[in-house]
């Protein structure tokens, strides 16, 4: 039985985010696999170390603005207009790398491109890629059926309902657009932090588990458009959203099987976690 209290709920958004912390995409369609949905973070920077690189701590990643061709990821440099082009399948050699505690497989790109993203960074960097077979594993305290993920920080989708952020800016002196939360999955006509109570869910195709709530950092206080960092939403979210000392905003998804979702797709709640 369906349990939605909103019966128009539906797919406001749906973003991807090809190269980790770059700029997003806003799509009208896409296809949901085991790792996310399809070209979302499977290329990432990493430091001479193998260490993943975001703007938690490059706050200039925010102005290479990403668009996907059918044989590429364009990068674009929003305020010179400088870019360069990523295939998808020109690779090098296999390494290591890590993304927080998990240590990976990768496989490198070219030096051409390793060169334009150190000069962009002005310090020695990688671009790296995930092929699909490549397995990182979902937290198996969340994982339902040994799910993978790509190199997202720790689950393949992001949800937030769009009226938990209507709440927080109605909190802020300066609102804030979504893409500071960086998600795939902006649902439309939620009540505020609704999407907390969901256990089950249904889009289109696919089956989503909400495994577990999405704690923010400083990355939400990093402006989009001009890659400056400041306090908020960050400082407003921590009075009101924080438990066990981490701020919640959001909640990660694992995808139960594969298939397509759309904008203006119905939410479809099929258990909540207050009814199990």
């Amino acid at each position: 039985m369906l349990l939605n209290t909103a019966p128009s709920m539906n797919i406001q958004d749906l973003f991807i985010y090809p190269i980790k912390s770059l700029g997003g995409i806003r799509i009208q369609r896409g296809k949901a696999l085991q790792k996310g949905f399809e070209h979302d973070r499977r290329f990432m920077l990493v430091d001479e170390e193998g260490r993943f690189i975001t703007q938690r701590v490059e706050h200039k990643l925010a102005l290479l603005q990403t668009t996907v061709t059918d044989q590429s990821i364009l990068v674009k440099n929003k305020l010179t207009g400088d870019s360069i082009d990523v295939p998808f399948y020109t690779t090098r050699e296999e390494i290591t790398v890590s993304v927080w505690d998990d240590f990976v497989p990768a496989v490198t790109s070219t030096a051409a491109l390793d060169e334009w993203f150190s000069e962009y960074l002005k310090k020695p960097v990688k671009l790296v890629y995930q092929p699909e077979d490549f397995r990182r594993s979902v937290d198996e305290r969340y994982a339902k059926n040994g799910e993978q993920v790509s190199f997202a920080d720790a689950f393949p989708f992001l949800l937030i309902g769009q009226g938990s952020l209507d709440d927080l800016n109605v909190r802020l002196n300066n609102p804030v657009p979504m893409n500071r939360f960086r998600p795939n999955i902006v649902v439309a006509e939620t009540q505020p932090y609704e999407e907390d109570t969901w256990d089950e869910i249904q889009i289109g195709e696919v089956r989503f588990l909400v495994a577990k709530p999405c704690a923010r950092c400083v990355l939400t206080t990093v402006d989009q458009e001009t890659a400056i960092k400041g306090k908020e939403p960050l400082a407003t979210l921590a009075k009101y959203r924080t438990v066990n000392g981490k701020v919640m905003f959001g909640q990660n998804l694992i995808a139960l099987n594969e298939g397509i979702i759309k904008v203006g797709d119905t939410v479809q709640v099929l258990s909540r976690k207050d009814s199990r």
